[in-house]
């Protein structure tokens, strides 16, 4: 993959992330806060618990830090973003720490 088409399909993946999170504040009870700084995107819950989600081009990754660690995925033509270490799919795990940070459940999707 080149760096083109890497910086295209992340900037998908974090348009998708902040477009689901005011969404989700317009039409649900929870508030997460979603600020965007270059190629990092900090989603910041009520309890004041955040994700933060970034860009890694030079090893075309995009890498997640969440309360219950980090992730690191890269693109697969077949299976989307996946985890190096096998964790799953990008919006499976970013659905699973986001519903548990919030305290309530709720969906991302690409």
């Amino acid at each position: 993959m080149t760096d083109l088409e890497f910086m295209d399909r992340a900037e998908k993946l974090l348009r998708a992330v902040e477009q689901t999170c005011d969404t989700l504040n317009e039409t649900t009870d929870v508030d997460i806060d979603n600020q965007r700084s270059g190629g990092m995107v900090t989603l910041v819950f009520s309890n004041r618990s955040q994700i933060v989600i970034n860009l890694q081009k030079p090893l075309h990754e995009v890498w997640m830090a969440a309360k219950s660690g980090g992730y690191h995925f890269r693109f697969d033509e077949v299976a989307g973003w996946q985890d190096t270490k096998g964790a799953g799919e990008f919006y499976q795990c970013l659905t699973r720490e986001a519903s548990a940070q919030s305290g309530a459940a709720i969906q991302f999707q690409g």
